[in-house]
């Protein structure tokens, strides 16, 4: 019998780049999704996007699991266990329920063909056994990488949502906003809801869901909120719907930071288009929307010095932190724990930071894709960002060392990859 462990270490193995490997395309999964006989019973959700993801299948997990139904809600990475990946109601699947479903992906990728899955695909369509298993009522599945080309992409969304198109893994999506955008739109389809949170999005994804017949929905035109200067402690959520405007004066979201009421909004709208399929009433979504948490999202820790754990990893997001940073109060110091993948635009992505940090603790990532903390440390001395500059081994390593310099009166922030908060937090969980 196989523990969680090892078919964690076989999924690696079926890829010559393991966890790290990226293969996109879709004939791989629909042959396995076949051969499983997986078919769909209940309202699925498909969230993409560059940034925003998480937090938006977080609102839509939380609203329709306080509504009273059994949802299932996928999601990619995982901060300290894979379980984290395949939530029911909220709770991470069991290791025994992920066993059985990788028992199953496995004995069906033999009947098909041997076939070659990547981590991601496999983890997918696992993700589907267990909510399967589960009979859930939804399915919330978060895009991977892309949209078009992405496993998720295999199964056929009811509501379709886009949050932001920004520039990011371009090696795979493309160079520009054009192109990426085009692959996002991907998980749109002719004749039900698709929705786009991004203010500006590219023409290109406009373009191609009005070529394929979906109904797409824009933040601004079709939704959207208001932030009520009479009342700073709510906000107005907006949202078209045949030939009324419905509209609801909400508390403000539990995650924090300035881009959550774009992500709370695209989810309530798409939960009023699954309205007649899946109703949701006021009383799940007001305290649906108050007491949703995400691990890593503008994530302030108790306690001194102020601790803030963000995965934000590109320009778009880092910018965002930026901005939140700016909104906390005086603190007298800051110290920033970074560690990034090579590939991502580093130089670009920290800029939103010039002159707003006082010590930085660069960490090497593991793996073929993890930068060197003294690449780090070159770029954000060669891009003049200010402060002093340490380098270490790993982010516990940096997490460590920024502690021991911290003042009360300072604060840390923690950034730049899901590997980064996830050492971030093993160290913080080794000091109590």
């Amino acid at each position: 019998m196989k523990t969680l462990e090892d078919w964690l270490q076989h999924l690696e193995s079926l890829h010559p780049k393991g966890q790290a490997g990226v293969e996109l395309g879709l004939e791989r999964m629909r042959r396995v999704k076949s051969a499983l006989g997986q078919g769909q019973r209940c309202p699925v959700v498909i969230v993409g996007g560059t940034n925003g993801k998480g937090s938006t299948c977080a609102y839509l997990e939380n609203i329709i699991d306080r509504a009273g139904y059994r949802v299932g809600c996928y999601t990619s990475p995982h901060l300290l266990a894979y379980n984290e990946r395949v939530r029911l109601n909220g709770r991470p699947a069991s290791d025994t329920a992920l066993c059985a479903a990788f028992a199953r992906v496995e004995a069906a990728r033999r009947d098909a063909g041997n076939v070659a899955l990547t981590y991601f695909e496999f983890g997918t369509l696992a993700a589907w056994e267990v909510f399967a298993g589960a009979k859930v009522e939804a399915a919330i599945l978060e895009v991977g990488l892309g949209g078009r080309l992405d496993a998720v992409n295999a199964y056929e969304p009811d509501v379709s949502i886009v949050t932001t198109v920004a520039i990011d893994h371009t090696a795979w999506l493309g160079p520009d906003r054009a192109r990426i955008g085009f692959e996002k739109a991907g998980i749109y389809r002719a004749g039900k809801p698709g929705f786009c949170a991004d203010a500006n999005p590219p023409r290109t994804l406009v373009d191609h869901a009005a070529a394929i017949g979906a109904d797409l929905r824009l933040i601004g035109r079709d939704f959207g909120f208001e932030r009520l200067a009479e009342d700073r402690r709510q906000w107005r959520w907006w949202c078209r719907s045949g030939d009324r405007v419905v509209k609801r004066s909400l508390a403000y979201p539990g995650l924090r930071g300035a881009t959550q009421l774009s992500n709370a909004a695209v989810a309530l709208a798409a939960l009023e288009a699954l309205g007649d399929r899946l109703p949701v009433t006021m009383q799940a979504i007001r305290p649906g929307l108050i007491a949703t948490e995400l691990p890593g999202r503008f994530q302030v820790v108790p306690g001194r010095p102020a601790i803030v754990l963000d995965v934000a990893h590109n320009p778009q997001a880092i910018a965002v932190l930026a901005d939140n940073l700016a909104s906390m109060g005086f603190f007298d110091r800051t110290h920033a724990v970074v560690g990034m993948f090579g590939d991502k635009d580093i130089r670009g992505a920290l800029q939103p930071l010039r002159d707003k940090v006082d010590c930085w603790h660069a960490a090497t990532l593991d793996g073929p894709r993890g930068a060197s903390a003294e690449s780090l440390a070159a770029v954000i001395g060669d891009a003049r960002l200010g402060g002093g500059i340490f380098c270490h081994d790993s982010p516990r390593a940096a997490m460590q060392a920024a502690r021991g310099q911290a003042a009360e009166s300072d604060r840390i922030i923690v950034f730049g990859s899901f590997l980064t908060v996830a050492g971030a937090l093993e160290a913080l969980r080794a000091k109590h």
